[in-house]
């Protein structure tokens, strides 16, 4: 068989190692009881490859997959490595413990958890990032919560529930501009077709924090003694002022004024780093060591320090290497037609647009649970359906909803995924060492799992499901989109060729080395 012709996996052979990889995780996560999927994920990746091999591909294809899909999340990697240095630098120039100390005093325990929501939503709209705003204000939030005696998870949820939110409709963000583009729609009408599930599901849960905040969290234990003590500590180890959010107004700032999110965020390390100096005492060298070991304090108070003790680029290296092998197993997987197969069976079991929308949002999530990332989850149902919504009549805004409600919103839930590693490291959840029940912040991030629904109830009922315009029609016959780039299974004729051309270089590759 030659090389330009090798087999595509059938659906069972597809299968094998996604649920050879997913038994294996679970024992080590719910039998062993020990939350570190590396080792699991990259036997995953190992299994994969000798599924790509065994249908004839060279290892050589295969690996150039895997740096593919890490080559295209390096950007968020990047981001990681910065908020890693934020959260030091701003422990240590008061940022934080301000944001702390002004949410003890201002802030009443019965609507903390839906104005910790909205805060988040309102800062990720600014930022574009869901990770920064999880990593900055999420962070402050967390020791907010603390001093409000309420559970992490709960804080947590609510944190994600606005960040990711917020991520999802800002026209900064990354994600909300990748869905469009490979679905072939314009940013700001994807945006506005959002809104009909991003405006319930944020009210929905809204509804739930405040209903939670009065009713189920015992408020009336607050120990108000506790908050005293925590806020003059504060007071006691930081100059706390207004002037000291200056690197967090900084960052928003160039955000609103649309700079790119890494140097906006490099730009907060460095007014922070200014601050800590002139407003904090601190010296050169220790902003240096904050920003990349973290902040290091003790107070006598278990509360504070375990929450300020915490930031720089090495506490990130344990989501990262984690998003790294995820990312690998991700692009083994495509690499080796193994999503295909899958997808193409899921496609083949559906011919109704309601149908199609949960198949496309499921297979969204699915990518997430099974590739590790969130980029994965939108670029691939994005490419590998957009077909079925033109040949149907309808607009593939429908699709790019569907894509980032499945995609971008559930990325935060799967611990293992790039979005759900992140979540655990920043807010300090403590997964890693023993502390499973802070999980329960999946399902209380109510508004990233509620949209998801409210997009398939809508497909089922008709409601807010636009068919295609004849603008878009138009479209789509003058790009030759719907004819030219797609085979039939709705794969792109571009990627197959450029396949093939890969497949046969390195066929060829021994012959040359011996010229």
């Amino acid at each position: 068989m030659k090389q330009t012709d090798h087999a595509t996996p059938g659906l069972l052979l597809a299968l094998t190692p996604v649920v050879l990889t997913l038994l294996i995780l679970g024992t080590q996560i719910f039998y062993f009881g020990v939350f570190e999927p590396h080792i699991p994920l990259a036997i995953g990746l190992a299994i994969t490859s000798i599924v790509g091999i065994k249908l004839g591909l060279k290892w050589k294809f295969i690996e150039k997959g895997i740096f593919h899909v890490i080559h295209v999340a390096l950007p968020s990697v990047s981001v990681l490595i910065t908020v890693g240095m934020i959260i030091g630098v701003w422990i240590a120039s008061g940022t934080v413990p301000s944001i702390i100390y002004f949410g003890l005093k201002i802030l009443s325990p019965e609507i903390f958890l839906a104005a910790g929501m909205v805060i988040c939503a309102v800062v990720s709209v600014s930022l574009g990032t869901s990770w920064g705003s999880v990593g900055t204000v999420g962070l402050a939030l967390m020791g907010i919560g603390e001093g409000f005696d309420i559970p992490m998870y709960w804080t947590a949820g609510a944190v994600v529930s606005g960040a990711f939110f917020g991520d999802k409709i800002s026209p900064l963000s990354d994600t909300t501009n990748l869905a469009p583009a490979v679905t072939g729609t314009d940013v700001f009408s994807h945006i506005k077709n959002m809104m009909a599930t991003t405006i319930p599901a944020m009210l929905i849960a809204l509804i739930i924090y405040l209903l939670v905040g009065f009713f189920v969290i015992d408020t009336q234990s607050v120990s108000f003694e506790q908050i005293e003590g925590i806020t003059s500590t504060l007071d006691e180890n930081f100059y706390i002022s207004g002037w000291v959010l200056l690197p967090a107004l900084v960052v928003m700032g160039l955000a609103i004024k649309q700079y790119p999110p890494i140097p906006s965020l490099f730009a907060g390390v460095v007014v922070g780093g200014a601050t800590a100096m002139l407003v904090q005492g601190q010296s050169l060298q220790s902003i240096f060591d904050y920003a990349n070991n973290g902040y290091s304090i003790s107070t006598g108070i278990g509360e504070i320090d375990s929450l300020l003790n915490r930031g720089g680029i090495q506490s990130m290296m344990w989501t990262i290497s984690l998003i790294l092998i995820a990312l690998g197993f991700g692009g083994a997987l495509e690499k080796t037609g193994c999503l295909k197969s899958i997808i193409n069976a899921i496609k083949s079991k559906v011919s109704s647009f309601a149908g199609t929308q949960t198949a496309a949002i499921g297979t969204a999530f699915a990518t997430n649970l099974v590739a590790g990332d969130p980029y994965l989850s939108v670029a691939l149902p994005g490419r590998m359906y957009s077909p079925v919504y033109r040949g149907m009549g309808y607009s593939t805004l429908n699709l790019s909803r569907g894509i980032e409600e499945g995609g971008t919103l559930m990325s935060p839930l799967i611990p293992w995924n790039a979005g759900g590693a992140f979540v655990i490291s920043a807010l300090g959840l403590g997964i890693a060492e023993g502390n499973i029940e802070n999980l329960l912040y999946i399902p209380l991030a109510f508004a990233c799992w509620t949209a998801p629904l409210i997009g398939i109830f809508y497909a089922y009922t008709g409601l807010f499901s636009p068919k295609a315009t004849d603008e878009e029609r138009e479209g789509w016959e003058s790009s030759g989109e719907s004819i030219a780039e797609f085979n039939d299974d709705g794969t792109p004729k571009v990627e197959d060729e450029a396949e093939k051309a890969e497949q046969a270089d390195l066929e060829d590759e021994p012959a040359k080395n011996q010229t």
